[in-house]
């Protein structure tokens, strides 16, 4: 399908630099000032010169006023989804409402070991995920003792609670076919590189996800598609995310209406808070005129 017709989002990428220490709290009040909707922040933990995700989200929660927050994604093998949950519950509670979740199976083994993760294969990953998903729904819902025996995770008459103020959607970075098909089966959303998912492989990609939420009995289109889009705008065109304002709306709107993404996460490759200042203002309201004339 190459339009699923969900209500278009746009958002900013951030790695979490320790230094300058500002430097996240600068583009977060650029971004939720410009209007756009999301705040992805990466989350490797065993990179030196990176905070820890969670703990910066937490930081960046009362310096804005509308934005959502979504780690982009967490860790899974250095998080546990309890308390992964627990963390995302809470700062839902005191953002009123403005934090998603993002979840990867991991990746950079070594960098997980060495942190005193566990090292797992494919197969081990996406049925990881699967536990995690489960695990926090779970801790969202209104049950009052908690158990769960998995390969990976249990719970033993956990107490849930704060819950969260909203439903946090569980979006998960992933491109292998099993996974995938996990997302259509049990995720909100799907949270792919530009990188990693060109355009030529995501028909393919979106087929296993709507074979799998067909299997379970759900509407394909009640899944996010969030593409992280890395670049520059400006007045050098060297290829589709590089570019003056007009080349971004042109690929942006292609993106919407022939590959079937609904939420942009730009993550810019320099001078962030004036890209992100015309991401917002020449981009943004330019792509949406684009792509519901298209959609008409």
């Amino acid at each position: 399908m190459s339009d699923y017709g969900r209500e278009l989002e746009f958002g900013v990428s951030l790695e979490p630099l320790a230094d300058p220490p500002d430097w996240a709290a600068r583009v977060t009040k650029a971004a939720d000032r410009a209007g756009l909707d999301l705040v992805g922040i990466q989350d490797h933990p065993y990179q030196r010169r990176f905070l820890d995700t969670w703990t910066l989200i937490s930081t960046l929660v009362p310096v804005s006023e509308h934005i959502r927050f979504f780690p982009d994604v967490a860790n899974l093998p250095l998080r546990p989804p309890a308390m992964l949950a627990k963390a995302a519950a809470s700062l839902d509670v005191l953002s009123a409402g403005r934090v998603e979740m993002g979840l990867g199976a991991g990746a950079f083994w070594d960098a997980v070991a060495g942190m005193g993760g566990p090292r797992r294969s494919p197969g081990e990953a996406v049925r990881s995920v699967e536990e995690a998903i489960k695990i926090m729904r779970l801790v969202w819902s209104e049950e009052r003792s908690l158990r769960f025996d998995g390969e990976f995770y249990s719970l033993k008459g956990m107490r849930p609670g704060p819950h969260p103020v909203h439903n946090i959607g569980i979006w998960v970075g992933a491109y292998g076919p099993k996974m995938l098909d996990l997302i259509g089966r049990l995720a909100d959303g799907w949270v792919p590189s530009y990188g990693y998912s060109p355009p030529g492989r995501l028909p393919e990609m979106h087929r296993r996800i709507d074979e799998g939420a067909e299997r379970a009995g759900r509407e394909p289109q009640e899944i996010r598609r969030a593409y992280n889009v890395s670049g520059s705008i400006g007045a050098v065109d060297e290829g589709p995310l590089e570019g003056p304002p007009s080349r971004w709306v042109e690929t942006l709107t292609g993106f919407a209406l022939e590959h079937g993404m609904d939420t942009f996460i730009f993550w810019p490759s320099a001078d962030h808070e004036r890209q992100v200042e015309v991401f917002a203002t020449e981009v943004v309201p330019a792509v949406k005129e684009a792509v519901r004339s298209g959609r008409d």
